[in-house]
């Protein structure tokens, strides 16, 4: 199929690359690795930290200072037990419908490379009547590696090994994509495009930080230690949102925001309306299309955990909107990726020194 021409060739082959690459929450290096290797192309300093949090800066001393964060890590499979058949039990990283595991292959990370698996089940056939309407929950299910058993099972893999699903990203009609760990390597992929652009532009004032966080998975631990060690004046955090053009997804309850629609900018109670306003008017001056998204508390995203660090940060939360979140093959809108990128480096393009986030 014949992709739509969106993003450049260059960025899309890094979103490919970044999405095949498995980082489970915990061990992200694979995907960190990827992800500092094109920073290194543009950015003025490339960095980690002892979390595994990866740092690209442009701007290096100007003001005001702007993190751009994006969660790197993904749900993934955890071995718990490998039973006296070679079969490995696992746990859920991160929030999983187990229903979307059944009958999945997957990528069992270890220290001697990658094994190959399936996820099993008992089959339908052999079910009791009762069983067959229950849902199937993780602990009843199962990872074949095709050890003949246990001895040759532990040869293979290790008690704490993590896994993926074995899903390639798929190219769908409109520059649409479905793939695993969208959520959120596309945030990664965002707040380093944003930086790029800003590095091809002509000129800002302002001290920008791309920041691939890890942990957002697992308890937003990540963003809190890059932001505590930044100690910036604003974030901007990029992450997901449910996209509302599905059956059974209420716009009364989460708003409308359709693929294509462009980015979604969040107004909640513990954002900075000084920062969301301001991404508001950025939009509007390019002519861009977004949808907004109300919550009256939290967002449920590293912007909670980035806006209390410190003293506080003035943090503004983009969105893109995401069908099948949490699944193997979530789907999104290529435009919808760039036109966030886009937006952000519109905004930061208008900070001078001194700019206040006062309230």
């Amino acid at each position: 199929m014949e992709r739509k021409i969106i993003v450049r060739d260059a960025s899309y082959g890094f979103l490919k690359k970044l999405l095949g690459t498995p980082g489970p929450s915990g061990y992200e290096g694979a995907a960190a690795g990827v992800w500092r290797e094109e920073a290194g192309e543009f950015a003025e300093e490339v960095r980690g930290d002892r979390m595994g949090n990866s740092f690209a800066t442009l701007g290096a001393g100007g003001s005001p200072k702007v993190m751009l964060a994006g969660h790197i890590d993904e749900i993934g499979l955890m071995i718990t037990h490998i039973d006296d058949a070679g079969l490995l039990r696992f746990t859920g990283v991160g929030g999983w419908d187990s229903q979307v595991l059944v009958g999945q292959r997957v990528r069992v990370q270890t220290r001697s490379g990658e094994v190959m698996g399936v996820i099993g089940k008992k089959a339908i056939h052999v079910m009791e009547p009762d069983e067959r309407k229950k849902v199937s929950e993780i602990k009843s299910l199962w990872i074949d590696v095709g050890a003949k058993d246990e001895e040759e099972a532990k040869r293979m893999v290790r008690v704490g090994d993590v896994a993926v699903i074995d899903q390639d990203l798929l190219e769908l009609p409109n520059g649409r994509i479905a793939s695993r760990s969208l959520d959120n390597r596309m945030g990664a992929f965002v707040v380093l495009e944003a930086l790029r652009l800003l590095s091809e532009g002509d000129g800002f004032g302002a001290e920008v930080v791309a920041v691939a966080n890890v942990q957002e998975e697992i308890g937003l631990y990540g963003a809190r230690g890059a932001a505590f060690g930044l100690d910036p004046d604003a974030a901007i955090v990029v992450d997901v949102t449910h996209a509302t053009d599905t059956p059974g997804v209420s716009k009364n309850e989460h708003g409308d925001h359709a693929l294509g629609s462009g980015p979604v900018i969040k107004r909640a109670s513990n954002l900075s309306p000084v920062v969301s306003e301001g991404l508001m008017e950025a939009a509007e001056r390019e002519g861009m299309a977004y949808t907004l998204e109300a919550d009256s508390r939290s967002t449920g995203t590293d912007a909670d955990a980035i806006q209390f660090t410190r003293a506080g940060i003035a943090t503004g939360l983009i969105s893109c909107p995401n069908r099948y979140m949490h699944s193997p093959n979530e789907v999104v809108d290529l435009e919808d990726l760039e036109n966030c990128a886009k937006l952000i480096a519109a905004y930061v393009t208008t900070l001078e020194k001194g700019t206040s986030f006062l309230r």
